[in-house]
C-alpha cells in the first residue's frame, strides 16, 4: 500500500503530530505551563480513544509497517505509558517552568515513534526507529541539563546507545549482504530455504549482532551497564518511562525480528535467550540486594524484571507469547506505580536514600501502602496484577520443559522478596526522622491510583487482558 493510502490507518498517530505542533505554537501564548501539560495528557487520552480502523491484508508504506492487532496492543501499551507519566511530571519540581513546554512535546514525539516501533517490518525501519526513539530519550534524560547527575545519565546513554546502535547496524549491514533484502519475511523464508553452510553462519553471526542493538534498547545483560546509572540520573517520571516503554516496544521489536527472519534458527536464538533470562535476572536481584538509593534499586529490579520477560520466549509458541504481553501489562502499571510513588516521596524528602524512607507508613500511610503494594507486585504476591504475570511466565517455562529455567525463576524471586521488603521494612518498622506529614498535589494521586486500579484489575479480573492478549498474537508466526 502507498503513502498516502496507509496513512488512514495511522489516524492517531497523524493526531499526536498536530497536538506537538499546536502545543509548539501555544508555548508562545501560555504562561502557566502546566496547563500544557494537562493538555498534552487530553492528547493522549484522545489519541488513545480514536476508533481503530480495520487491519488490512497488505503491509503499509511500501510494506515497511503493519497495521495489525500486535501493533494496535502496543500502541495501547505506549499511550497508556505516556499519559500516566505526563500526570506524574505535572507533580516533578525539577523540571524548569520554563522548558515544560518542550518536556511534554518530547514525551508525545516519543509516543508517536514509539507506536510506530511496534509495527515495523523491514530493518531499515527497526533501526530508523530504535535510533529516533533513543534520540529523544536520550534528551529527556538530560533534561534538567544544569543538574550534575542528569547530564552525565545522559552523556552515559548516548556513548553507550551509539556502540550498540553500531554494532547493530553492521550486523543488519551482514544480513542484507547474504540475503539481498531487509524484509523481515523475505529475509526468513530465504534463510529457511539456503542450504549453503556460510549463509547460514553469516546469518547465526548477523543475528547474534542485532541482539546486541536489541538487548540494550531491553537492557538485558551484558548490555545493561548503563542502565543503574541512567536511571536513577534521570528526572523519576522519566526514568518511570524508560523502564516500560522503550523497553516494552523492545520485546515487540525482537518478537516480529527473531519470529520472522531467523525461523531457521529458532533452536539456537531460544538456547541463547535462555542464558541471556537467568543472568538477566540473577544479576539484576543481586546487585539490587545492596542498593542504598531507592531508584538504583528499582533500576536493578527493572533490568531482573527484562530477564524474566525474556523466558517468554523460551518456546515461541502461543503461550510463551502470551506470558510476554501479559507480563508487560502487569509490569506497566507496577513500576510506572513504583516510580510515581518514588516522585512522591522525592517532591517532599528531596532524597531517594533508603533511610529518607525510614516511618513512612506514619508521614504518608497511603503513599506507603501505594508502594508496598506496587513492591508486593514485583515480587508476584497475589491477587495483584504481578502474581498473573508470573504464573504465566512459570507456565511458558514449564511447557518448554525448561525446569531449570523454572527453578531459576523462582530463586530470583525469593531474592527480589528480599530486597523489596527492605524498603516495606524502613516504612513500617524504623522509626521516622522527622514528623511533618507529606503533601502532593492531585496529578501524582491520579498517577499512583490509576496504577492501583490496573494492579487489582488485572489481578483479579484478568480475562479481559488474557483475552486481549490472545487476539493480538494471532498474526504472528508461532512455532
Amino acid at each position: 500500500m502507498d503513502a498516502l493510502d496507509s496513512l488512514y490507518f495511522v489516524r492517531s498517530e497523524l493526531f499526536l503530530c498536530f497536538a506537538i505542533l499546536a502545543i509548539l505554537v501555544l508555548d508562545f501564548f501560555v504562561r502557566e505551563k502546566k496547563w500544557l501539560g494537562w493538555l498534552s495528557f487530553t492528547f493522549i487520552v484522545i489519541a488513545f480513544v480514536i476508533p481503530s480502523p480495520f487491519y488490512p491484508d497488505e503491509g503499509l508504506f511500501f510494506d515497511s509497517y503493519v497495521w495489525d492487532p500486535f501493533t494496535f496492543f502496543f500502541r495501547a501499551v505506549v499511550y497508556g505509558t505516556v499519559g500516566l507519566t505526563i500526570l506524574a511530571s505535572l507533580a516533578y519540581e525539577k523540571i524548569p517552568e520554563r522548558a515544560q513546554s518542550e518536556f511534554y512535546i518530547l514525551l508525545l514525539t516519543t509516543a508517536v515513534l514509539l507506536t510506530l516501533m511496534g509495527g515495523v517490518t523491514n530493518l531499515l525501519m527497526v533501526f530508523l526507529t530504535i535510533e529516533s526513539v533513543s534520540l529523544t530519550s536520550f534528551l529527556l534524560v538530560g533534561f534538567q541539563k544544569f543538574d550534575k547527575a542528569s547530564s552525565e545519565a545522559s552523556l552515559k546513554y548516548v556513548l553507550f546507545g551509539a556502540i550498540s546502535s553500531a554494532t547493530m547496524l553492521f550486523g543488519m549491514s551482514l544480513l542484507f549482504g547474504i540475503t539481498g533484502t531487509i524484509d523481515l519475511v523475505k529475509m526468513g523464508e530465504i534463510l529457511l530455504l539456503s542450504t549453503n553452510h556460510a549463509i547460514q553462519t553469516m546469518g547465526l553471526i548477523g543475528m547474534t549482532l542485532l541482539l546486541v542493538g536489541i538487548g540494550f534498547k531491553i537492557s538485558v545483560v551484558p548490555f545493561h551497564m548503563w542502565a543503574p546509572d541512567v536511571y536513577q540520573g534521570a528526572p523519576t517520571p522519566v526514568a518511570g518511562f524508560l523502564t516500560v516503554a522503550p523497553k516494552a516496544l523492545g520485546f515487540a521489536v525482537l518478537a516480529r525480528v527473531f519470529l520472522s527472519a531467523f525461523p531457521n534458527l529458532v533452536p539456537k536464538w531460544t538456547l541463547l535467550l535462555q542464558l541471556l533470562a537467568v543472568v538477566t535476572m540473577t544479576v539484576g536481584n543481586i546487585i539490587a540486594i545492596s542498593q542504598t538509593d531507592v531508584k538504583r534499586l528499582l533500576a536493578y529490579s527493572s533490568i531482573a524484571q527484562a530477564g524474566y520477560i525474556l523466558v517468554g520466549f523460551v518456546l515461541p509458541n502461543e503461550l510463551g507469547l502470551q506470558a510476554v504481553l501479559i507480563y508487560i501489562v502487569a509490569y506497566l502499571f507496577t513500576n510506572l506505580g513504583a516510580f510515581f510513588t518514588v516522585v512522591a516521596i522525592e517532591r517532599n524528602l528531596g532524597s531517594n536514600q533508603l533511610e529518607m524512607y525510614n516511618g513512612l507508613a506514619i508521614r504518608s500511610p497511603l503513599l506507603a501502602l501505594a508502594l508496598t503494594l506496587f513492591l508486593l507486585s514485583l515480587t508476584g504476591i497475589p491477587p495483584l496484577a504481578g502474581f498473573i504475570a508470573k504464573v504465566y511466565i512459570f507456565s511458558a517455562a514449564i511447557s518448554a520443559n525448561a525446569i531449570a529455567l523454572a527453578i531459576a525463576i523462582a530463586l530470583n524471586s525469593a531474592v527480589a522478596a528480599y530486597y523489596y521488603f527492605k524498603v516495606v521494612r524502613a516504612m513500617y518498622l524504623v522509626p521516622p526522622l522527622a514528623s511533618e506529614k507529606l503533601k502532593n498535589p492531585f496529578s501524582i494521586k491520579i498517577a499512583v491510583v490509576a496504577s492501583l486500579l490496573g494492579l487489582f484489575l488485572i489481578g483479579l479480573w484478568p480475562a479481559p487482558l488474557i483475552r486481549m492478549v490472545e487476539q493480538s498474537i494471532v498474526t504472528l508466526p508461532i512455532f
